[in-house]
């Protein structure tokens, strides 16, 4: 009997079926790790992703903008004309901005001759002092967010001013050579300006023992300023708690035409004999503490690099 030859199909071919299981093993693999099938596929999940992540990178961008300025520096605008030359502030011009360091004082005390932000206290603000707060409560919401987020201007209640003596010290006004004397001494101010129509003589008042934990500031335009001396009424009313204090401002960032970083001489050094290498201390600690912020930055940018890096893959 003659064997009958059949056709065999492309069902019927083993080495077919072979490439059809391998072909279903590599699709189920790609569907378990979720490897795209193909490259336009692959474009569109890449996208698709981005797009899914865009509001979690500004939502954390903006929780970071937000504890940078609560905890660790901030930008403040100096408005009026109280530290010039110092710090530039008067209506009508291009006042500076400055960059408030708020880690410096977590380890320290303010010295003589810091440049501090300060909240005003009681004494300062409950006579004539008015805060411009907008009438109208929406307003008011976006104004308190621009300021939480560094684009508007802060409280208005916050003073920029130069420690010149500290709790525990008496402050007066002034010696033959129409100096400020500290315990006795007088002091070595080469920030001071006398702005032209002010006249250059300082206006006197009585010792002054400024109470502990408090802080005896005054502006570098020494008579066109509303310091220590006038606040409250003068005298212990018109020192500042140091709890009130925000930061120390260190560094000119607007407008780029000054940017530099703020003089701070201490003004007691000569006087008092005070050791020059204290007024590297808060800078140093600021430096310090800065550190451990930076690498946790870095490590937040490695974890969404190394989540974008696995899903191109």
């Amino acid at each position: 009997m003659a064997d009958v030859m059949r056709s065999t199909g492309p069902e019927d071919d083993p080495q077919d079926g072979e490439h059809r299981d391998r072909a279903s093993a590599s699709s189920e693999e790609r569907a378990r790790t979720g490897e795209p099938r193909s490259e336009k596929k692959s474009k569109g999940k890449k996208k698709g992703s981005f797009w899914r992540e865009l509001p979690i990178l500004i939502v954390t961008a903006l929780v970071l903008t937000v504890l940078i300025q609560a905890f660790v520096a901030r930008v403040y605008v100096i408005p009026s004309q109280s530290m010039e030359q110092t710090l530039h502030g008067c209506p009508g011009c291009n006042n500076d901005r400055v960059l408030v360091d708020k880690i410096s004082y977590r380890f320290t005390d303010p010295e003589p001759g810091d440049v501090v932000v300060f909240r005003g206290p009681q004494p300062w603000v409950q006579d004539g002092f008015r805060s411009s707060e907008p009438a109208n409560p929406v307003a008011g919401f976006f104004q308190n967010v621009s300021s939480l987020l560094g684009f508007g201007a802060p409280d208005e209640k916050d003073f920029v001013k130069r420690v010149i003596a500290v709790g525990g010290q008496t402050v007066e006004c002034c010696d033959q050579q129409n100096r400020v004397l500290v315990d006795g001494e007088p002091l070595d101010e080469p920030y001071l300006y006398f702005e032209p129509g002010s006249g250059d003589v300082q206006k006197p008042f009585e010792p002054v023992t400024v109470p502990e934990g408090h802080l005896w500031v005054m502006g570098d335009n020494r008579n066109d300023s509303a310091d220590s001396r006038v606040q409250g009424g003068g005298g212990p009313r018109g020192a500042v708690p140091v709890e009130n204090v925000i930061g120390k401002a260190q560094v000119i960032v607007l407008p780029p035409t000054r940017w530099q970083s703020i003089p701070e001489p201490n003004p007691q050094a000569l006087a008092l004999g005070a050791p020059g290498w204290q007024s590297g201390l808060p800078l140093g600690a600021g430096f310090a503490a800065a550190f451990p912020v930076v690498l946790a930055g870095r490590k937040l940018v490695g974890v969404v690099t190394e989540r974008r890096a696995r899903e191109r893959r």
